[in-house]
């Protein structure tokens, strides 16, 4: 087993004049921030009827809505009902027909909804991850919330789990608490498990900003 070396006293001035984030990355504690998206970057929006806007018309859709906040150019690829297995086939058309700077991945809400294995979405989702990531580094899952009838009543959903371990092992951006959060506030659904208008805005700002935080924008 190869043991590293402690620093020595020239290494640890050298990480005294880095800024605080490039001395975590050269101490190994997380990767670089991924660079700026510019004004006209394709982004993929890949995910079921929450991306697709169900509830609401097509140009009050989240994805609609972050591109005119940020200035890409996001393509819709949300269908009605589609699980993690009908997303993962339909990226390999999508990435094999295009150049994308970015992949924006919301999928699973489908396969726990029709009780699923849960390990085969969790297998399913973290595909798609590995994929778009061999297409663009720049590649972030949005946590979906658990179908928990009784946290919904309560408005207090939650993210699965397995997005955050998915997200951890691929090394991909996660963005929690966006679906649960609006998912949560009855005045932002247009029924139990889609958001209306309102709420598809409320996701694409807190899309934009939690993008903007993590150094896309």
């Amino acid at each position: 087993m190869l043991l590293s070396r402690p620093m020595n006293r020239r290494h640890l001035l050298l990480l005294a004049t880095l800024p605080p984030a490039l001395a975590l990355v050269a101490c190994g504690k997380r990767k670089p921030p991924a660079a700026a998206l510019k004004p006209g970057a394709r982004v993929l929006a890949l995910g079921d009827s929450l991306t697709f806007g169900y509830g609401a018309t097509p140009e009050q859709s989240w994805p609609t809505i972050l591109a005119q906040l940020t200035g890409w150019q996001v393509d819709n690829e949300g269908v009605n009902g589609d699980t993690s297995a009908g997303a993962l086939q339909r990226l390999t058309a999508l990435l094999a027909a295009g150049s994308y700077d970015a992949v924006l991945v919301g999928i699973g809400g489908n396969d726990m909804l029709r009780g699923m294995s849960q390990q085969a979405t969790r297998d399913n989702v973290a595909a798609i991850v590995r994929a778009a990531l061999a297409h663009t580094t720049h590649v972030a899952l949005i946590a979906t919330p658990a179908p928990e009838p009784l946290r919904a009543a309560a408005g207090s959903l939650s993210d699965a789990g397995f997005y955050e371990e998915v997200a951890k092992a691929e090394q991909a951006l996660l963005i929690p608490d966006v679906y649960s959060s609006v998912l949560s506030d009855a005045s932002l659904r247009s029924d139990r498990i889609h958001a209306n208008a309102q709420g598809y805005a409320v996701v694409a700002q807190q899309l934009a900003d939690k993008l903007k935080a993590s150094g896309w924008r």
